[in-house]
């Protein structure tokens, strides 16, 4: 197809023609790759097995006429493992893989292998290679990743304390033979530093060995530290938690003297402490004065006074051994004549403790009550009134003052005046709040409640007039103001709603 195409490419632009005529063998080749189908990679673990797949599908009408397989371990060396012809069959070449390799359904479509068996050194590309015609060889390749899961281990060091100086290892852990290789961390508190390598196998694992490295001193032994291993075939780090082995001599201390031995004391008692990395293994007690007295009992790391007496006014000595050494200390015992009485806590300062609770307890008592009374305000702000509030009083209304007995002038007596009985409104459509009456009165029974301060309610649209006695010689016009002045028509009835109002007076 490519030899035809060239021959129709002109002369002049010869070199298009041959990148054109590339381009095309480059789209042939990748549609016949396309054809062996593969897997890309393959995991796999030493010891077992593992299926390599390769099938050639839409073949239409190339000719299949043989199937091979061939290893790679490395770039430019290829090994013949496997080999299938329709008419020969299967053929083995001798290879590493010889007795360890065979085909899973034996025929050209399909010549799957199975390989048993595993060794590191399997690892490589494993490459599908079709003899076919027209149109050549046609192939896929699969890259078999051999994985080995690592030998983890950890251990600490024991090493002897040292005050200045290089650190030193104190705690190790190694990944051994493992693909691909470990990662090691570290952890602790002691402020160590780490040192990892890792050295590659024959069969192509990695064993990874870290150090942790420390200036050991006493207080550093039996701390811990933790060393974390991540490798691509764990399900998760593993961990080794571990505590520092740290060598040192003993350290010696004696407790129990209280500078109260009086004569006749019994069972006073001296403790030897002693520390040390190995523990120790003796403990000696001994007296500068010579030997012990008799009224002493040595009991494994303490000394015993059964009686005090002047036989132990003396110095005390304790030696402890261990591997690394020898430690000692000593302590000088006073017998005094009698008991010195140790001044115990004052009645005073009992007194002021109780105070001082009993003030802190009314301290706290009120803080909740004023907490409480608070909470109880707010909550009466924010909700509902609890009783119900008195009702609206109007002090002073005309209709009030119009309704008050008057004072004869002549006899000084007092006169009652007639109540407006005969009032007017304006209808409307909801009842006027009477802010003259109360409805918790329980003299009210006429059910009056109107603006008119008490009077009997009238509902219809006609004005009405009330027939008012005269007060005065003075006569009046028919209507009058407020300031007095004559007016021809009566008052509007045009009262705003909840107003209280009075008709003017007239003479009859």
């Amino acid at each position: 197809m490519a030899r035809d195409y060239a021959k129709h490419c002109p002369v002049s632009p010869m070199k298009n023609c041959l990148l054109v005529t590339a381009v095309v063998l480059l789209i042939i080749q990748a549609a016949s790759c396309q054809r062996v189908r593969v897997e890309t990679e393959v995991e796999a673990y030493p010891t077992e097995s593992v299926d390599l797949r390769c099938q050639f599908v839409d073949g239409g009408n190339t000719k299949l006429t043989q199937v091979s397989w061939i290893w790679e371990p490395t770039e430019g060396q290829r090994d013949n493992i496997a080999v299938f012809h329709p008419t020969y069959g299967e053929s083995f070449p001798e290879s590493p893989f010889t007795g360890r390799v065979r085909f899973i359904h034996g025929t050209l479509t399909n010549p799957s292998i199975t390989i048993t068996s595993l060794k590191m050194a399997d690892a490589g590309r494993y490459t599908c290679e079709y003899a076919t015609y027209p149109s050549g060889n046609e192939q896929g390749t699969t890259n078999l990743v051999m994985l080995a899961k690592p030998k983890n281990s950890a251990s600490p060091v024991i090493v002897q304390a040292i005050t200045s100086g290089k650190p030193v290892v104190v705690a190790q852990c190694e990944a051994a033979d493992g693909k691909p290789a470990a990662t090691i961390n570290w952890m602790g508190a002691v402020g160590g530093t780490e040192n990892t390598t890792s050295k590659k196998g024959p069969d192509g694992t990695v064993t990874v060995r870290s150090e942790y490295l420390l200036v050991p001193t006493p207080e550093d032994n039996g701390k811990e530290v933790t060393c974390i291993i991540s490798q691509r075939t764990q399900d998760k780090p593993q961990t080794f938690p571990m505590k520092l082995s740290v060598e040192y001599p003993p350290t010696v201390s004696i407790v129990g003297y209280d500078n109260n031995w009086y004569i006749g004391r019994t069972d006073a008692v001296l403790t030897c402490q002693a520390t040390g990395n190995p523990a120790p293994t003796t403990v000696t007690w001994t007296v500068m004065s010579g030997s012990m007295p008799d009224t002493v009992q040595i009991n494994a790391n303490k000394l015993i006074v059964r009686k005090v007496d002047e036989a132990v006014n003396t110095t005390f000595v304790c030696e402890v051994k261990n591997r690394l050494g020898v430690s000692k200390h000593q302590v000088t015992t006073a017998v005094i004549e009698q008991r010195k009485i140790t001044a115990g806590p004052s009645t005073a300062g009992i007194i002021g403790g109780i105070i001082g609770v009993v003030l802190l307890l009314v301290i706290i008592g009120a803080v909740i009550i004023l907490v409480r009374k608070r909470k109880q305000n707010a909550e009466n702000r924010d909700g509902p009134p609890k009783h119900k509030p008195p009702p609206p009083v109007k002090a002073g209304s005309s209709t009030e003052m119009l309704n008050k007995p008057v004072t004869d002038p002549v006899t000084k007596e007092l006169t009652e005046t007639q109540p407006f009985s005969n009032v007017y409104y304006e209808t409307s459509g909801e009842p006027v709040t009477d802010l003259d009456a109360c409805d918790d009165d329980d003299g009210n029974t006429t059910g009056g409640g109107a603006a008119n301060g008490g009077g009997h309610a009238v509902l219809e649209d006609s004005i009405q007039y009330a027939d008012v006695e005269t007060v005065n010689d003075e006569a009046l016009p028919p209507y009058s103001d407020a300031d007095g002045h004559h007016v021809d028509k009566p008052p509007s009835a045009a009262v705003a709603r909840g107003e209280s109002f009075v008709s003017a007076a007239m003479y009859v």
